[in-house]
């Protein structure tokens, strides 16, 4: 018999099989003898009292012998089956082909980046000679912006689409199996370039193409309908049905659509900065201890307050992680943050951002939908001629940033490129500044500890989300306008991270067949 069970133990217990056994057969009241497996299905952390529990959900098969599910194979080849166009190997884009193949459909992913491992060296160039390849970033290439930021699975989607089968398609190309049982389940910088790989590697088995170097120029309409599409070589191809998932920072694909008189809106997002702290001292706060020991993990933290009518949060958090420079284009300063798989970096780093709203962008509203845009762009280059015209980061101790006091001097923090000492009350509208000094004060009561001169702001965090939605038909995923164009994902405004931008891939893809 399979019994499921849900169980509270210490951490220690949770990693040592042996004493999970004897707390299950006491629950239980059985013998150990007679468990013949146990298949742990879910976990997670509670730490909300002085002893820390984890809590875990688990299959117990007592005198029964324990098979794993066989994998069905359910791709198809489709080298000669009819095509769909995927402009973008981001997380939406590819789920959207490998959703395309499982139908018998052939998708042609064209991609303005390069391969996984030849971006690189475009990474390597921004950190180490502050030079930008607008193609080939943080943001543009194989896999997207999620290659190298993290591969944090978390989502609130769920009501979006089936999570447990996009996590098992990353299995399925080499991620652990952890991420189906973990709560906040990550897979790690390091890990995530080859799951990526794998997937291309699926996708050209079955049929399908992916075309690296190709940048989008042009979309050729007629008769509001898809007609082919023009990449910057010049190539034409012809196309009735385009998925678009090009990612929220393509802002040259904005551009396209809307000197093709293509319908956008003005979408409202958050900016702020990226704050570090030593991951110790996370961990002392979260897990109200001197040392999380061995058999917890780096901690976390997520906090969000209501100030002056505005959320300030915390965004995409990365424990034992570095700072990461994601400009995509020459003249701007952009942060973001990662981990690897481990999160066994000495440093913890958070967005802490302000929800905008679409009337704060007035004194761009010359710009019309792009008004939002403009913002964002006006705050990212403003940052670059702070730090001197190079990659540098304007940055700020936590204490002076709140204070308004220059910092005499910046402690050496993951930001690899570097940092410079500036007082960001010259970067940011006063409304996010405010916001962001009383949202640390706020934090600081929260979380005992936080609120340190030891912490060091880094600005700007820019790109939570795009400034920009491109409005589509709810039913068909179409846009209202034109027919055969699938804004999707989170450059069209419909996601927020790899999970929700896959199943959006993906409900597109099925549209599509």
């Amino acid at each position: 018999m399979i019994k499921t069970i849900q169980i509270r133990v210490s951490p220690e217990c949770a990693s040592k099989k042996r004493l999970l056994l004897d707390k299950i057969s006491n629950e239980l009241n059985i013998q150990k003898k007679d468990i013949t497996e146990i298949n742990i299905l879910k976990k997670s952390i509670d730490a909300r009292q002085k002893q820390i529990k984890i809590n875990l959900k688990i299959d117990v098969f007592i005198n029964q012998k324990f098979t794993r599910e066989i994998k069905v194979n359910k791709y198809k080849n489709v080298s000669n089956s009819r095509e769909v166009i995927i402009i973008g190997a981001g997380p939406a884009g590819l789920f959207a082909a490998l959703k395309l193949i499982e139908n018998g459909i052939k998708p042609i992913i064209i991609e303005r980046g390069k391969k996984v491992r030849n971006r690189r060296r475009d990474l390597a160039k921004i950190t180490k000679e502050h030079i930008v390849n607008e193609d080939s970033n943080y943001c543009f290439g194989e896999g997207g912006a999620g290659t190298f930021s993290d591969g944090k699975l978390y989502t609130r989607s769920k009501k979006r689409g089936d999570v447990d089968n996009i996590l098992d398609i990353l299995v399925d190309h080499g991620a652990t199996p952890q991420i189906k049982i973990d709560a906040h389940p990550h897979i790690g910088t390091n890990k995530l370039p080859k799951i990526i790989e794998n997937i291309r590697e699926t996708i050209e088995n079955y049929g399908g193409e992916i075309h690296f170097n190709s940048r989008l120029t042009d979309i050729n309409i007629k008769k509001n309908k898809v007609h082919s599409i023009v990449l910057k070589d010049s190539t034409i191809i012809n196309c009735s049905k385009l998925i678009l998932a090009t990612g929220h920072s393509a802002r040259d694909i904005f551009e396209l659509l809307d000197d093709k008189e293509i319908t956008l809106e003005t979408k409202s997002f958050a900016i702020g900065v990226r704050v570090e702290h030593s991951q110790e001292l996370i961990d002392k706060i979260q897990y109200k201890c001197n040392s999380r020991g061995n058999y917890l993990p780096p901690a976390p933290y997520s906090i969000s307050r209501q100030i002056n009518g505005r959320g300030v949060y915390s965004f995409c958090m990365c424990p034992g992680g570095i700072i990461a420079p994601c400009a995509t284009s020459q003249n701007e300063v952009v942060t973001n943050g990662w981990s690897p798989s481990k999160r066994d970096y000495p440093s913890s780093n958070s967005g802490i951002v302000v929800e905008l709203k679409i009337d704060d962008f007035k004194e761009f509203s010359n710009m019309g939908v792009f008004s939002g845009l403009e913002f964002q762009k006006s705050i990212e280059k403003k940052a670059w001629e702070m730090a001197g015209k190079t990659q540098k980061v304007p940055a700020q101790r936590l204490v002076d940033f709140v204070n308004g006091k220059l910092s005499k001097d910046i402690p050496k923090t993951s930001y690899l490129p570097g940092t410079q000492s500036a007082n960001l009350k010259d970067l940011f509208p006063s409304f996010i500044l405010k916001n962001l000094q009383q949202g640390f004060l706020e934090f600081g009561k929260h979380m005992k500890g936080y609120f340190t001169n030891e912490a060091v702001v880094h600005a700007p965090e820019s790109r939570t989300s795009s400034p920009v939605r491109i409005p589509r038909d709810p039913r068909t995923l179409e846009h209202i306008k034109v027919k055969g164009l699938f804004p999707c994902g989170e450059g069209a405004g419909y996601a927020g991270g790899i999970i929700s931008a896959a199943i959006d891939g993906q409900k597109c893809a099925i549209m599509c067949c």
